[in-house]
């Protein structure tokens, strides 16, 4: 009732007469105060953030240099999959990993928040960290007959960063299969963007250019290391160095 009374009164007045009928700023409201869409956003960008295909997209080109749009579709799409199953993988097995080596999900959450400010500020620079490639893994990859598996989907796209995100996550879903769901759908979705992006890179970079993968990288840099800060405050609050803020 309280929700309903803070309500605009034409919203009231059209909630009451067609009970049938929702306003879109009920939605909207409904939305944004319910616990699983926030946690379904934060799993999402965590991930995507964290894969960033469009950061891989210089190194993609150079790995599949004279390569032909189909071959360059097939390479995306073993990238794609192999981060799907890689991630999936520790999403479903991330809370058996905490209890096999007594893992913490303050500390977790503490050592993923300096991993991913690490990653997001070189994110910042436009460049890609060495925890998800280096220049040695880049010229064997364009060595190698079929890069598709190793390094392009791990670690290019599953990477420590994107790992230990996942981790982080399924500590906080704290066993719920619900939750943990929203965590695999989201590994899905970043999966099926990579494939996009990466299968489609020549006219991805086309359109982008070099500047704007620059500014993109830059924003989701920015994003990041917000998301680190985040983190490691959630770790500091859970071992209770930090008071709880309120919601």
């Amino acid at each position: 009732m309280s929700f309903v009374m803070n309500l605009p009164a034409s919203a009231a007045l059209m909630l009451f007469a067609f009970p049938s009928f929702v306003p879109p700023e009920v939605m909207l409201s409904g939305l944004q105060h319910s616990a699983y869409v926030r946690f379904s956003l934060l799993a999402l960008s965590s991930v995507f953030f964290l894969v960033d295909p469009f950061a891989a997209l210089p190194t993609f080109l150079a790995v599949t240099a004279g390569a032909n749009k189909l071959r360059r579709r097939t390479i995306a799409r073993k990238a794609s999959i192999t981060a799907l199953v890689v991630l999936s993988a520790f999403a479903l097995a991330g809370q058996y990993i905490f209890r096999m080596f007594g893992i913490t999900l303050p500390a977790f959450e503490i050592a993923g928040g300096i991993i991913l400010l690490l990653i997001g500020l070189d994110m910042l620079s436009a460049k890609r960290s060495q925890t998800q490639e280096t220049g040695p893994e880049t010229e064997a990859a364009a060595a190698k007959e079929d890069a598709g598996i190793v390094p392009l989907g791990i670690p290019m796209l599953a990477g420590p960063g994107s790992i230990t995100s996942v981790m982080v996550l399924v500590g906080q879903a704290q066993g719920s299969w619900k939750l943990i769901a929203a965590i695999l759908a989201a590994i899905l979705i970043t999966a099926f963007i990579c494939y996009l992006v990466l299968g489609n890179s020549d006219r991805v970079a086309t359109v982008l250019g070099e500047t704007g993968i620059r500014i993109l990288v830059r924003i989701m840099g920015l994003l990041l290391v917000a998301l680190a800060v985040q983190y490691f405050v959630n770790g500091m609050v859970d071992l209770g160095v930090v008071a709880r803020p309120n919601d």
